[in-house]
């Protein structure tokens, strides 16, 4: 039997989100014009009733009163890109690591390029915190939502940006 697949579009300090459910978990969260964005045919039908929790971690989260979300997410990836979007999970709210630092605590010193391609397919943007991650010198490097939204969210998560001043 093919699986369940639901959508639901929420608003953001970052424009609209779409969150995409398999068999009612979250397997996808999607910014507008986001690089590896799959086609909107892929995000089944409409249906807001999957993401009741996700919305509410969400809207804390960009509130202020949320720094670490604990949701059920069904990820689909190499054993590769699991082990790197957990490892992105363990990056406390408002810190940041570098590509070489996840590619070490992965057990993998050299691995740092393909940490960063593994960051940059991440799907479930904000939740599985991609944007944590930097460049080796502490330069913003590569993200799927662009990087003024990667400043916006670590500025966000720093203390130096509002919520409402992100967009």
């Amino acid at each position: 039997m093919a699986p369940t697949v639901r959508h639901t579009v929420v608003d953001s300090p970052y424009e609209p989100l779409t969150l995409v459910a398999v068999d009612g978990v979250l397997s996808r969260v999607h910014m507008t014009g986001q690089r590896h964005r799959p086609p909107e045919e892929t995000f089944g039908e409409p249906d807001p009733r999957p993401f009741g929790e996700a919305i509410r971690q969400l809207d804390a989260y960009f509130a202020g009163e949320l720094t670490e979300f604990d949701l059920p997410l069904h990820l689909v990836g190499t054993d590769f890109q699991l082990r790197v979007w957990a490892e992105l999970r363990r990056i406390p709210y408002g810190e940041t690591r570098t590509y070489g630092e996840l590619a070490e605590l992965l057990g993998s010193p050299g691995a740092s390029r393909a940490v960063g391609l593994a960051n940059g397919k991440n799907p479930v943007s904000v939740i599985v915190p991609c944007h944590r991650v930097i460049g080796a010198g502490g330069g913003l490097t590569g993200y799927g939502g662009g990087l003024d939204r990667k400043q916006r969210l670590l500025a966000f998560e720093s203390g130096t940006a509002e919520p409402a001043a992100l967009f």
